[in-house]
């Protein structure tokens, strides 16, 4: 079956950027010229998704109006004769057919996925986190849709990482398949390092099988009470396979400020506009 929906998950607190997130949702914030959580809906629309559904949280309707048709703008922009910007401003509000759907508590991944369940339905679906920009050639999650499509099986994006870093990822077992492709034998969430099966952290891209659904209504819940998706998947994985592909390109995890500032200022460097005369005023800073 088609992977035709992505669930993009944009609910979390942001409490590592406050306060500014007190009123301005971390997924708004700019990378460059454009809200974190566009990168993600681009790529959607890039790897030919038809719907995203949005999982949001109470104070996050500025995401809805970002993505919303903005009357008075596009008038007062055709009052202007600004026909340029007038079109990439329709054209923003058309990129993909966007419904929300809220998680009232915050309670991980997990539940956060099974939140969008009734939209979903019984078909495969991606899961995006915008927090992770990859940057490449290809999109990532359009190279996981044609290896789900030729393996008939659950797919999970991983980067290998510093064995230090294990405690901050879900870390898989592998058995390599082909090369940046792995067959998944076991999942563990956030190991200690000494007891990490590898150095393949999960990374915010997975295409998903609808019976993960089944998995996380079972999954026991963890640290700080939450569901993790990983701890689902080790479920799901007694009754089907799961794969793992390797990113290619990079990725920048702007959860933290210090990664946010980091995607900025390297994805800035790369823009036609922007990149030259940056490199210049940094180097005047150095």
């Amino acid at each position: 079956m088609k992977v035709r929906k992505a669930v993009i998950t944009a609910a979390g607190w942001g409490t590592r950027f406050l306060p500014v997130t007190r009123s301005q949702p971390k997924e708004m914030l700019p990378i460059v010229d454009r809200p974190m959580i566009q990168y993600a809906v681009e790529e959607a629309i890039e790897a030919g998704i038809e719907q995203v559904v949005m999982v949001t949280s109470m104070g996050k309707r500025s995401i809805e109006d970002y993505f919303d048709r903005a009357y008075e703008l596009e008038h007062f922009l055709a009052w202007k004769g600004e026909t340029a910007l007038l079109q990439k401003m329709k054209e923003l509000s058309n990129m993909v057919d966007i419904c929300y759907v809220r998680q009232k508590e915050q309670h991980g991944l997990g539940q956060a996925i099974y939140t969008a369940m009734h939209i979903i339905g019984n078909e495969p679906f991606a899961v995006m986190l915008p927090d992770d920009i990859i940057i490449g050639k290809e999109a990532t999650l359009k190279r996981m849709i044609e290896i789900y499509e030729e393996r008939g099986a659950g797919v999970i994006a991983v980067e290998e990482i510093a064995q230090e870093d294990t405690d901050k990822y879900g870390i898989i077992e592998p058995r390599p398949v082909t090369k940046g492709i792995y067959e998944i034998l076991s999942l563990v969430e956030k190991p200690e390092p000494s007891r990490a099966p590898s150095r393949l952290g999960i990374v915010g891209r997975y295409i998903l099988p609808p019976e993960i659904f089944e998995a996380l209504m079972v999954t026991k819940p963890g640290k700080n009470k939450e569901i993790q998706v990983t701890d689902a998947l080790q479920l799901l994985l007694k009754k089907q396979a799961l794969y793992a592909c390797e990113i290619e390109g990079t990725r920048y995890d702007t959860g933290t400020p210090l990664g946010w500032l980091k995607a900025n200022m390297a994805l800035a460097l790369q823009h036609e506009d922007y990149g030259p005369e940056l490199k210049k005023y940094l180097k005047t800073l150095m």
